[in-house]
């Protein structure tokens, strides 16, 4: 099985002594998102998972500590986007955040440390030309450091990002500036040494050389592993979403990062709410078990096949 670590919340910025503890420990507690009273307990045991995707955009406070993780494969999806305080307000300076990329990077290798531009935001400060010259500039610093980038435009449906749209940002943007936008910074990314993928993009965005993003890609991972995988599309995703399937172990409104435009936190007083009931000892992300609560185990095991995977990293 894979793990995600996640998208409902920045574990490595936010949970990361509490995230070692559950590998220390062997398990996670998830509440189902659906039904708060539902907590699934997941192994976190070396046999049953085939590898782990953070989703992170500081991940320094694990820097230190990833030798805890020799027994796990895993790779990064790391965010960088050129945003000031207005969209993001709690993201350290980019540079630093440049810099802990390339780190990261040197110590597991390119292809596990995936760069994320999304979302991208178009805005009276946010302009078609500031993201061409943006996007370069990063680009170019981290040329040798990853070998793909995965971009994605704001999706006003949800919540958080529908709440920002209406203070932030420009009227919907028509398709031509988004293919035109993507078809740009396609071709930076290509003279880079980076391939291109858009996330769950209701645009077909082929023609410009963007394929569709597996985020939580089983055949990256099998060529990480060098082993093949018996795992299918996640159903529980978007349409255009072409994840793999994976169990995710945050929890929605419970991010630190506090970025403006964000799908999985919504309300702000409920991120307050729920940080303070935050324990790192705890086998939750967030408060303890209670008396109506009910813990089923999730089937986790390993998907690896019997045979090795040709062309393994």
């Amino acid at each position: 099985m894979l793990i995600s670590a996640s998208r409902r919340t920045d574990i490595p910025s936010g949970y990361s002594e509490w995230f070692f503890r559950r590998i220390a420990e062997g398990y996670v507690l998830v509440r189902n998102p659906m039904n708060f009273h539902r907590i699934g307990r997941v192994s976190l045991s070396p046999d049953d998972v085939d590898g782990i995707l953070f989703w992170t955009k500081n991940p320094v406070p694990m820097l230190d500590r990833l030798d805890e993780l020799k027994d796990y494969m895993y790779c990064f999806q790391f965010t960088i986007t050129p945003y000031g305080k207005d969209a993001e307000p709690h993201i350290p300076p980019k540079k630093d955040m440049l810099s802990a990329f390339m780190r990261l990077s040197d110590k597991i290798g390119a292809d596990r440390v995936i760069w994320r531009y999304d979302p991208i935001l178009i805005s009276a400060g946010y302009s078609f030309e500031f993201h061409e010259d943006s996007f370069g500039k990063i680009a170019q610093m981290l040329r040798d450091y990853t070998k793909k980038v995965i971009i994605s435009f704001i999706d006003v449906k949800y919540r958080g990002a529908r709440n920002y749209a209406k203070e932030l940002l420009s009227p919907e943007l028509a398709s031509s500036v988004q293919y035109s936008l993507a078809a740009s910074l396609a071709k930076t990314a290509v003279n880079c040494g980076m391939s291109m993928d858009a996330c769950a993009e209701e645009l077909d965005l082929l023609r410009f050389g963007i394929g569709r993003a597996k985020c939580v890609d089983a055949v990256l991972f099998e060529k990480l592993l060098g082993r093949s995988l018996n795992i299918g599309k996640d159903r529980t995703q978007r349409p255009k979403c072409g994840c793999s399937a994976s169990i995710d172990i945050g929890s929605y409104n419970t991010c630190p990062n506090g970025c403006r435009y964000c799908y999985a936190n919504y309300s702000p007083k409920t991120i307050s709410i729920n940080q303070a009931r935050h324990s790192p000892a705890s086998a939750l992300i967030c408060g303890e078990i209670g008396s109506s609560d009910t813990i089923t185990e999730r089937e986790v095991r390993s998907c690896k096949k019997a045979h090795s995977r040709p062309g393994a990293i």
